[in-house]
Order: C-alpha cells, then structure tokens, then sequence
C-alpha cells in the first residue's frame, strides 16, 4: 500500500476536509504539511438531525478516527494558543487527543507580532491589498525565511538567555514593519513561557517518526491545506498563500523523501471558487454565481467571507494536475449544479487574439483572460446522497467523463452531499491501486 498526499486543485475550498476524512481509516497516520490557521476543514458526517460537525484549522481531520496518529509537520507555521484552543475544543467535544497528536519540533512559531503585522500591511496596501486571512501566515513565513524565525524546539528549550534571545528576534523582524505592531517584551516573555510548558509534551522528531512508521509497515496520508493556485511557486502569484500547497510541499513540508509520496489525489469542486482577491477567469456576476453561492453554501471557513463563484476551469486544472502529478480525482459537490439547464466548462483562454490553453504566469495576462467555454445540459436530476456512479444522470456522466479525459485521470470519488456518506467510491482506478486490501475501508466508511 502506498503513502498519499491529497491536494486542492483550485484555490482551496474543494473539499479537503470530507475527501480526507472519508480516507482516514485505511492510514495509520495524517500529516499536515504546510500552512497554518488560516486554512479551514470542515467534516460533517450523521444523519439527519444528529449530525456532526467539525471545523477544524490546524489539526488533521484524522484525530476524528481513533487509532489514527496526527502530525503537523515542519512546513507549518504554529500559532501556539489557536492549537491550544482547538485541542481543547476537541477534547470537550469527546475526541481524545493525548498519545495522537505531535508537533514537528522543526515547525515555526506564529506570535502576536505576526498577526498585527499581517493586519497593518494588509490595511496600508488599500486597493492593492491580497486578500490576506490576517492570521499572521505571510509574515510567520517571512521571520522562517529571513532566519529570525523560532522554531517550535527553541521556544520549549527553556531558560531566562533563551527567551531574551526569542524577544530580541521578533523585536528585529518587527522594527522595519508598519506602525501598529510594536513589541510588549514583557507580554513576549509571559506568551513564550506559558506556551513553552503547553507545547512541550506535543514536540517530536517527525523525520525519525515518520521514517519509523514506514519501516514498520505503517502509511501515511498527507493533508494538504489551500489548493495549487494559491501554492507560492505554481499559483497566481502575487495573490497566494506563503507555502507550497502542492504535492511537493508534503515531502519538504514533513521531512520524507519524495520518493516516499506513492500518489496525489487532488480534490476538484465540480464549478469554481475564490476567496480574496485576485484573477479568477470564470468568474460569474449573476444570477448563476449567485445559485452556485447560495446552494453550495460558499462563505469561508476561517474567514466567513463570500466566496467568489464560476465556471470550472480546465486551463487552472492542466496546470494543478500536471504539478501535483494527480492520478486519481476526487469530485466534490456535484449535487450543487442538479438544478441548473445548462453548464459550462472553460477548455481555454483568449487573450489579445490568442487562444491560450495552459496558465500564464504574469496576473495581467490572466486578469484580461476570457474564457473559451464548451456547453454542457444540465440534468435537472436530484443527486444528493447517490453512491453507485451508475446511477448518476447520464448528463452528470458525460460531464465527469470529460473532466477524466481532459486531465487524465480517475474520478474514484465522487462527492454527493456534504456527509462522509453521501460519496460513490468506485473501484478499479487509481485509488484502489494504492490502498489495496484498505480500499474496502473506505467503502465500508460510506456504508457499502
């Protein structure tokens, strides 16, 4: 059985946090890899009105399965009290997190200097703004990258010299930024040792753990947060995350060799959206962005903003497939175009006269990209709750057959309705390939 990494293929919001969920049982182990709590999943499973619901930011969906371990991995940035809050949420909640739940020691520190700077640097570029979560991830990345970050294992070292050392550098990174941001030493000093204490029993190794786990015969699933659009090399760069969002990012993210990484499931919602600002070429203003928003229920997990709503757009899944090597799909809300007669997918751009079918890496190319749309019907069937795909409407066949041929590649789940039940698991494609015998957990984990 192979180790996986399942990724977003748009700009977040594909649906991670089911599709992980739902595959959870069949690993011993999920590592988050990148990014902070400005990402958001939500799970929800149940039936009727005893349904759960779960919103989580920075810990893995697997610490909703017992027996799976959870990781987050180096490649993330740690606000120490929002990891401390959700810990405590779940515990209240029931779900037990002692012996489960590890911090790479190589992981940074995200402070209160992070977040306010974030705020005021957002607030300062007016029109020009990105479009941040304002949770501190740009400038948490910016401290790792300038090397006055704290990593998760100095700020637990310990001792009166550490922790003036620790409010030394984020006094230095702050100094140049924006009024608005300025440094409480002594509030520093109290964050870092009350979190030093908190934190500690969470720290680990998680190259040897990891390394440990493979030796021994254990799997690995990896949780990507955000999606190939917004990764800091590969998106629409400069409206991007801090992070690499993308299959690469799980090695250099947790500390496993590439070759570790067996395959890539990227998630696709079955139309598009965004949050924040940015190009967004299938964008729609009307009536149509309007129903996709409303029945799919677009508001942001973290932020609670509207999301931006479109078209699917073939030209930004090339690009999200061919970086993250995804083999297998995973199609999420297709149940939300059941009531629509016609559908359109973007094969393509013109701009300036020329048809274009692959990204552009420069955004006043793609903010002046018009779509080149191929029609679909609609089916103007119900399709909540299906779990056979044979017995999807022929329209929402042919409209999934396209989407398999274009990026060459199996649709093995097909996302029905937002509970971890309301999913048609199909056999014989890339999934199965790589769990093997554990392919039958996942089936079991929607009721068949």
């Amino acid at each position: 059985m192979a180790n996986v990494a399942v990724v977003g293929m748009q700009w977040g919001d594909e649906g991670k946090g089911k599709i992980i969920d739902l595959l959870c049982p069949a690993f011993d182990a999920v590592v988050r890899f990148q990014g902070g709590n400005n990402a958001g999943h939500t799970v929800k499973f149940g039936s009727g009105e005893g349904d759960e619901h779960f919103a989580l930011h920075l810990i893995p969906s697997g610490i909703l399965h017992e027996g799976v371990a959870c990781y987050l991995g180096n490649g993330m940035v740690i606000n120490p009290d929002a990891f401390l809050a959700e810990v405590a949420q779940l515990e209240q909640r029931g779900i037990k997190t002692a012996g489960r739940l590890r911090l790479s020691d190589r992981a940074h520190a995200l402070t209160p200097v992070h977040v306010a700077l974030d705020i005021v640097r957002e607030e300062a570029r007016g029109a020009d703004r990105i479009g941040t979560t304002a949770k501190g991830i740009g400038p948490a990345y910016e401290s790792k990258i300038g090397r006055t970050g704290i990593r998760l294992a100095e700020l637990v070292a310990g001792g009166e010299a550490m922790r003036n050392r620790q409010i030394v550098r984020v006094a230095d990174f702050e100094r140049p930024a924006a009024e608005g941001a300025e440094l409480d030493p002594e509030a520093a000093a109290a964050d870092f040792t009350r979190w030093a204490e908190s934190l500690s029993p969470y720290l680990c190794d998680l190259s040897v753990e990891l390394d440990d786990l493979m030796r021994s015969g254990g799997t690995i699933l990896f949780e990507g947060a955000q999606g190939a659009l917004l990764d800091v090399d590969h998106g629409t760069y400069p409206y991007v995350t801090s992070s690499n969002s993308t299959t690469g990012g799980a090695a250099t993210g947790s500390g496993v060799p590439p070759m570790a990484i067996g395959g890539a499931i990227g998630v696709v919602k079955a139309y598009t959206t965004r949050v924040g600002e940015g190009p967004m070429p299938t964008e729609l203003l009307d009536d149509v962005g309007s129903h996709l928003r409303d029945r799919g229920h677009e508001f942001g997990t973290t932020t609670g903003r509207p999301r931006r709503c479109g078209w699917l757009d073939l030209v930004v899944l090339r690009h999200a497939s061919r970086v993250n090597g995804a083999r297998c799909l995973a199609l999420t809300k297709i149940d939300v175009l059941d009531e629509l007669e016609e559908l359109r997918v973007c094969v393509a751009y013109r701009i300036g006269g020329e048809v274009v079918q692959n990204l552009p890496a420069v955004t006043d190319r793609l903010e002046a990209a018009e779509p080149v749309y191929r029609t679909f019907p609609g089916w103007k069937k119900d399709t909540r709750g299906v779990l056979d795909r044979s017995d999807l409407p022929r329209a929402a066949l042919d409209y999934i057959d396209f989407l398999e041929q274009e990026l060459e590649a199996s649709a093995d789940l097909i996302s029905s309705g937002p509970r971890r039940e309301e999913t048609v698991v199909s056999g014989g494609g890339a999934l199965e390939g790589w769990l093997g015998e554990r392919f039958g957990t996942v089936r079991a984990a929607v009721g068949e």
